[in-house]
């Protein structure tokens, strides 16, 4: 029963995120923020060259045994998770901006683990369709319903997008809850193993990498430290017969939301500094 409602409200969170992104951008601002060639690039170079590099670096410095290296390395390989839009809105970055950069790196992420992860974990196994059709069910297909809705009745849209958000936010509290309480013996069973450095080691520096690298350092960072839970944890159940490297994927997932949550809201006390510095400096005439 507990792990019918973990599965439930993960489908929810992905879809109502993609959702209240889809009611809140047009067709039109989503093509123009792809449009950009170089911020195309260094987003997809950030996300599946540097960091899958990064945590190979990581593994190999901390001799993670097989069944985690596996893990992290999946995770450096699988990009763009809704997270992001959560992380986003708490950061006071734009989260168009954000769902631009999902739509982006989820299909890359279909395209790319199935290519890739056989060739850099030989024992792993994974097709496009495996991936596709969960992530197009629970992201792409909600984000699509938002932009037909946005478009074609953009006042109930507008009305509907702060509910989607609610929603998300309630389902993104008992998706982390309940991923606690049925993950904790094997969260337990991970220290002294190296796996909580390695994590933490991972998503602070794919928050690094993503920050430097890009044009929208908030989002971009946040986007590329966030990786695709989704993803992982599909191969890991499907093709890998390791408890340890489905442990890894979770530990990971967790010790992000740790990790990234108090992050976006530093950004956010930034942004507002930044907002009442400019606001103090028209008043006094230094502007």
């Amino acid at each position: 029963m507990l792990l019918g409602l973990l599965d439930a409200a993960a489908l929810v969170f992905s879809a109502a995120s993609m959702l209240s992104v889809g009611l809140g951008t047009t067709v039109q601002e989503l093509i123009g923020r792809l449009g950009n060639g170089n911020r195309i690039a260094r987003a997809l170079i950030a996300n599946f060259v540097l960091v899958p590099l990064l945590a190979c670096a990581i593994a190999h410095l901390l001799a993670l045994d097989p069944p985690l290296r596996t893990g992290l390395m999946l995770l450096g390989m699988a990009a763009g998770a809704p997270f992001v839009i959560k992380l986003s809105e708490v950061a006071g970055q734009d989260v168009g901006t954000a769902g631009t950069l999902l739509v982006l790196l989820l299909p890359s992420t279909v395209l790319y683990l199935p290519l890739v992860a056989p060739l850099v974990l030989p024992n792993v196994t994974v097709t496009v369709t495996a991936i596709a059709i969960p992530l197009l069910i629970s992201m792409l297909l909600p984000l699509m319903l938002g932009l037909l809705a946005r478009a074609w009745l953009p006042r109930s849209a507008l009305r509907l997008q702060p509910m989607m958000g609610a929603i998300a936010t309630v389902a993104l509290i008992v998706l982390v809850f309940f991923t606690f309480i049925l993950n904790l013996p094997q969260i337990i069973a991970l220290f002294g193993t190296g796996a909580i450095l390695a994590a933490t080691l991972l998503v602070a520096g794919a928050f690094a990498i993503g920050f430097l690298v890009g044009d929208d350092r908030g989002v971009m960072g946040l986007g590329t430290a966030q990786r695709n839970i989704a993803a992982a944890t599909i191969v890991a159940t499907q093709s890998i017969d390791e408890l340890g490297t489905l442990s890894m994927v979770v530990v990971t997932a967790l010790i992000g939301m740790a990790v990234l949550f108090p992050i976006a809201r530093h950004l956010e006390k930034n942004a507002e500094a930044r907002v009442w510095d400019l606001y103090d400096s028209k008043l006094t005439g230094r502007g």
